[in-house]
């Protein structure tokens, strides 16, 4: 995943207006660990009360993804999910295709691969996207906690892993 220097705080202010509903939204990430759609932030803040349109949702969104504080994937529909960065670092991840769980991980063998490739053929200031899909060891031992494998990940028919 390519991440901008100094994103990943939690508390990363939202571009933009200061907004009670902006401000909303950046907390619904903090307290979520798998990757979740607009729509899905704003059915879970429309649940707990919070009056924040979609488009306001999407729109924080977008600016939080320019800024580097959160990890964004496209689903394979096409649809965007967002998840909170918890470095600031250039990171990749792995994620479930069950439950939607990633974690963050470093892989200084793709970054020396990317660079020798693209100096192999002439490229210069290269950035890269790099996303490893699987099953977690919770889902593919059938014994996924409620709040892990019940209604925490990919909607639905969703499937993360672009295929």
């Amino acid at each position: 995943m390519t991440t901008a220097p100094g994103g990943g705080a939690s508390t990363a202010p939202v571009r933009g207006r200061s907004t009670r509903q902006r401000a909303a939204v950046a907390a619904a990430l903090d307290e979520v660990d798998e990757f979740r759609s607009a729509q899905e932030l704003h059915d879970m803040l429309k649940h707990r009360g919070d009056s924040v349109g979609l488009t306001t949702v999407y729109r924080t969104l977008q600016s939080l993804a320019d800024a580097g504080d959160v990890d964004v994937l496209r689903t394979n529909d096409g649809e965007s999910v967002y998840r909170r960065c918890s470095t600031g670092d250039h990171h990749h991840h792995l994620v479930c295709r069950v439950c939607g769980k990633a974690v963050e991980v470093e892989g200084p063998a793709v970054e020396q691969w990317a660079e020798t490739i693209a100096a192999e053929h002439g490229f210069v200031a290269v950035a890269h996207t790099v996303e490893v899909f699987g099953t977690c060891a919770e889902c593919a031992s059938g014994n996924a906690p409620g709040a892990h494998g019940a209604g925490a990940g990919p909607s639905a028919g969703q499937d993360l892993t672009g295929r």
